[in-house]
């Protein structure tokens, strides 16, 4: 599953306990970085199963992707007898997280509130669409509040409003969850006492497109879509070469356009009075990029990024994200790992996965566990909770827990 230096990885949560009530990106992206960093997180599913294990097209990869290292258990929170289990459960957690829609953990007396009474070391994770507010009785989607948060019109053309190509919200919401956890955590430490902490995609997109609303507030001139902008260095952009290629290119300094006039031979350019900044470039840009554009159009892309890599220039191949499953770097870092499929026309098979894009002591977090099976782990993690074998037959009998 994974290389000998990945298990070696330390694992700073570990002993943590976390019981997770989530769905679909947001929730699970939270528990997957505490899993990944070491804590034994037990993910609640529906007798049916979390939804997106079905899920097709661009949601195929959301179950396997953050559900990786944890446990699964299966509980009809609609009976008593499930709700119950589910409430011993979560009296067991140092952490509880659910990203359900506001009210519904009151019902089954799973809420912050609830569970406190008889744990205070509690640190309880609500992840929702929007904070308590006038909008919090809403139902959230990521390109909902990309379309209501501004980040769907920074993306798009002028009058073309347009989602980003991940689900940025639900994965950075997620993480913001995990910080705000890790925080109560060190807080617990101090104090003994545990606490609820939020996070949201709403306030999370509002703080992605916060240095376009300082510029709006600084300058008073509202920020342009980003293929509409005002570049602030004149050489940024992609550009369309021999064979039809497509290259990202860019010289951000002065003594970058020198470098980037000397690589490619560009030597009037250079010496061009009117080029001599930054800001002389910026200015010129409507004449400056058609002239480069029909000049780079004599070398191929391979040649480009040949010659600014070893000038030390920014350059950027335009790749899918198909093409990264084999890239040379990634391989070399450790930042992909195998696992294995458990749902769908795949499962058994074994994937590579994008592993938490950090180090801890010089070493990747790794795979401990593959994603698990519906109720893979369900008699394991209530027998752990002080449930007998009679009662675990007999919960399992009225399909309580599955």
């Amino acid at each position: 599953m994974t290389s000998q230096s990945q298990h070696q990885a330390p694992q700073p949560l570990a002993g943590l306990k976390v019981v997770e009530f989530t769905h679909m990106v947001m929730g699970p992206t939270c528990g997957m970085v505490l899993a990944d960093l070491g804590a034994e997180v037990v993910k609640v599913e529906p007798i049916d199963g979390d939804r997106t294990r079905t899920l097709l097209g661009a949601g195929i990869g959301f179950f396997p992707l953050f559900n990786r290292n944890k446990k699964s258990i299966q509980i009809d929170l609609h009976q008593s007898a499930g709700a119950a289990v589910a409430r011993k459960l979560a009296a067991s957690a140092d952490v509880v997280a659910e990203n359900f829609k506001p009210g519904t953990m009151v019902k089954y007396g799973l809420d912050y509130a609830a569970l406190a009474e008889t744990n205070p070391r509690l640190i309880y994770a609500s992840l929702k669409g929007f904070l308590p507010g006038p909008y919090d009785h809403r139902t959230a989607l990521d390109e909902v509040v990309q379309m209501m948060g501004g980040l769907a019109y920074m993306t798009g053309r002028p009058g073309d409003p347009l989602r980003a190509g991940s689900s940025v919200n639900d994965i950075m919401g997620g993480m913001f969850g995990a910080i705000a956890i890790l925080g109560a955590l060190i807080q617990r430490g101090i104090s003994g006492r545990g606490m609820e902490v939020q996070s949201a995609l709403f306030e999370n997109n509002v703080f992605l497109v916060g240095q376009h609303m300082l510029q709006y507030a600084i300058s008073g001139v509202p920020a342009a879509p980003m293929p509409a902008r005002i570049s602030p260095w004149a050489i940024y952009d992609v550009f369309t070469v021999k064979d039809g290629e497509q290259i990202f290119l860019a010289a951000v300094s002065d003594a970058q356009w020198n470098t980037f006039c000397k690589t490619l031979g560009f030597a009037d350019l250079g010496a061009d009075p009117a080029l001599k900044t930054n800001n002389d470039r910026v200015r010129a840009r409507t004449t400056l990029l058609p002239e480069l554009g029909r000049r780079l159009q004599e070398h191929s892309a391979a040649e480009l990024a040949q010659r600014f890599e070893a000038a030390g220039l920014p350059f950027a191949p335009i790749m899918k994200p198909e093409q990264l499953l084999d890239d040379p770097h990634l391989a070399a870092t450790g930042s992909l790992a195998d696992i294995a499929l458990t749902d769908g026309e795949r499962a058994g098979q074994t994937v590579k996965t994008t592993l938490f894009p950090l180090t801890l002591d010089g070493r990747r977090l790794g795979v401990r566990l593959n994603p698990p099976r519906r109720g893979q782990h369900t008699r394991e993690v209530l027998a752990a909770i002080g449930l007998g074998e009679y009662e675990i037959d007999a919960l399992v009998a009225q399909h309580a827990v599955a």
